[in-house]
């Protein structure tokens, strides 16, 4: 049995390529079903995200193996083999599963050290787990690799830092502000980025969110997400003294908030400061309004100083945790390993059990014929004895009639001989 991993990812093939080798969730059963259905094949485990698409496999050995597989996943998908061929990476044993704990881990995402990989590793575990049985060295690989990436997130500071605006921002935010939970938050836009930031700032329970939009209907899907109210951009003017903190990211050509708005937001709210962080480019908030007083602005810029610096400590965290994978992986491995003498010692001892059964019942019929005591106990040792060195003692003799002396030496450690 090997363990296998292949597959591509965002460091081997285009988006439009991985687009066309990613399984769907309402394909995953048919794909795991006739993946299953090849000979070599014991167990799968199949992970598909935006950037990678990976099988983790249990198969047997076979001639041709990696030949096969990629004529599966071409027939499968409906590609060139030479399409595919050039993209793809295979891992074997010890690899693939220092592969699985990189990826659970984040040390193999297009944004280093981000959580959601775990949380996507955990589903297509289970996803393949469903309805599909796992050889008990596959489901070993995964259970370990999920304590070993909760061992990264714990030991290391790899996820601790802000390396995307949205949470940049947020993280800001939660430098200013001691608590985020009595803080009115403003945001101006509905894109991808203030998405974002509406759902890390509802994990730190702000109560008060506004979202303000050119089209209320966009708006509307997310504040129906995150608990939050729709006004428009036109009364951003009128509503802006509530607010303790404005993220703006919009596509607007011109500034919408500006200096004189502003300040009459900080004269309505007795020069309570407000935290205005500009993530759009052009820039959603006149420069002026920095100058101000009580007014703290920062621009994507000054974000991206933040975010670069931050990166830098992932990289930090990621020497500790690529450590961590190496020797979690080598334990793994190890114990694997072990596993394919449980089957021999089980053998042994059954053996062993059985010459002792063997010989206790005749010296019990023997007692009971009133054999001397003594006697029968000496005998019951000696013979004992005698059978359980029996087959050690031949392959000793053996070993040193063929000069073996690695093997003689192997044997006697075994016996526990110096």
């Amino acid at each position: 049995m090997t363990l296998l991993a292949l597959g591509i990812n965002h460091k081997t093939a285009p988006v439009a390529l991985r687009e066309r080798v990613t399984f769907s969730p309402d394909t995953l059963d048919e794909a795991l079903n006739s993946l299953l259905a090849q000979p070599m094949v014991q167990g799968g485990v199949v992970l598909s995200t935006c950037n990678r698409t990976e099988l983790y496999l249990s198969v047997e050995e076979q001639e041709n193996l990696h030949e096969r597989l990629v004529q599966w996943l071409c027939e499968y998908h409906q590609l060139r083999e030479d399409e595919v061929r050039k993209s793809l990476y295979w891992h074997h044993d010890n690899a693939a599963v220092s592969h699985l704990m990189r990826v659970a881990s984040g040390l193999d995402s297009l944004v280093l050290g981000e959580p959601q990989i775990l949380g996507q590793v955990k589903k297509a575990f289970a996803d393949s787990q469903r309805g599909h049985s796992l050889s008990s060295e596959l489901e070993r690989m995964f259970q370990k690799t999920f304590s070993v990436a909760k061992r990264v997130r714990t030991e290391t500071d790899i996820g601790a830092s802000a390396v995307s605006v949205a949470f940049a921002a947020c993280t800001l935010a939660r430098q200013i502000f001691e608590s985020l939970a009595a803080v009115n938050v403003l945001l101006v836009g509905a894109g991808e980025t203030i998405e974002l930031a509406a759902r890390h700032l509802r994990e730190h329970n702000v109560q008060k969110l506004i979202i303000a939009n050119r089209t209320r209907e966009r708006a509307q899907l997310l504040a129906d997400e995150v608990g939050a109210e729709v006004i428009s951009l036109a009364e951003i003017d009128s509503r802006l003294a509530e607010a303790d903190i404005i993220i703006s990211s919009t596509a607007s050509p011109l500034p919408i908030i500006g200096r004189g708005m502003v300040e009459r937001a900080l004269k309505a709210r007795r020069n309570q400061p407000m935290l205005l962080v500009d993530i759009a480019v052009p820039r959603d908030v006149e420069p002026e309004v920095g100058k101000l007083a009580n007014a703290y602005l920062y621009s994507v810029d000054d974000l991206q100083a933040i975010i670069e610096n931050n990166m830098a400590q992932r990289k930090a965290a990621a020497v500790q945790a690529e450590t961590i994978v190496a020797q979690e992986s080598s334990e793994f491995m190890a114990w694997l390993r072990a596993q394919s003498a449980v089957e021999t010692i089980r053998d042994y001892r059954d053996r062993a059990g059985q010459i002792r059964a063997e010989l206790e019942a005749k010296a019990l019929a023997a007692l009971q014929q009133g054999a001397d005591a003594q006697e029968v106990l000496h005998d019951l040792a000696h013979k004992l004895t005698n059978r359980l060195i029996h087959a050690p003692t031949k392959s000793l003799q053996q070993a040193a009639r063929d000069g073996d002396s690695e093997r003689l030496q192997i044997l006697r450690d075994s016996l526990g001989l110096d």
